[in-house]
């Protein structure tokens, strides 16, 4: 029993999951919820199959209690998202006697993290509910996949506002009045991915401030 025990536990940790012994010689397996739990019998099989079935169903329980897992792909699926630049050319270059040499796992996570803000950003821009907006209407009903918004020609002389603006201070200005929604801080987590899905919508576009 006790070899079994052990070559589970190896089997859950390997996984990521939190092996609990139980009494009557079976066996709980814990997801690092804590809370999605599956039971293994003291028969079951020792091979690293059996161990990755217990994952499949911990993770298939999980996914089941958190349906919005895939919001990501899913903003994809429904929406344009320009691609982060390639920084493949730099792996081998130095960043630095801090940091050391880059390597492919940081450029592959620079673009990553990049994208993956830039995504969050296209959630809030197609979404009333996340804008906070009180007549039902979000940033997409007047700039399709964030056209015509020239974030590139920020700073510039705002006619509505009267005086020189950012993007973000545009931003606001939109949510007062045609969102009909609060404005948002700088440091908002919308407001940041707001802005750099702007940005990337207009990716390759020349920066020219002050252009009307």
């Amino acid at each position: 029993m006790r070899k079994l025990v052990t070559r589970f536990a190896a089997l859950a940790a390997a996984a990521g999951l939190a092996p609990v012994a139980r009494a009557a010689g079976d066996m709980e397996v814990t997801l690092c919820d804590g809370r999605t739990k599956v039971e293994v019998s003291a028969d079951a099989p020792k091979t690293t199959e059996s161990g990755q079935k217990i994952a499949d169903e911990l993770m298939r329980q999980w996914r089941e209690k958190n349906p919005k897992v895939d919001w990501e792909a899913e903003e994809r699926t429904h929406h344009t998202i320009q691609p982060a630049a390639d920084n493949k050319a730099l792996v081998g270059g130095s960043q630095g006697a801090t940091y050391g040499e880059i390597t492919q796992r940081d450029v592959d996570l620079w673009r990553t993290e990049s994208e993956r803000f830039v995504v969050a950003g296209s959630k809030v821009f197609h979404s009333a509910t996340e804008l906070g907006s009180t007549i039902a209407v979000s940033c997409d009903m007047c700039h399709p996949d964030a056209a015509n918004t020239h974030p590139e020609t920020y700073p510039k002389y705002q006619v509505q506002l009267g005086r020189v603006v950012l993007l973000r201070d545009m931003i606001n200005w939109c949510l007062e009045h045609p969102v009909r929604a609060k404005p948002l801080a700088a440091d908002d987590p919308r407001m940041r991915a707001l802005e750099a899905y702007i940005y990337a919508q207009r990716k390759g576009t020349p920066l020219d401030y002050g252009k009307r």
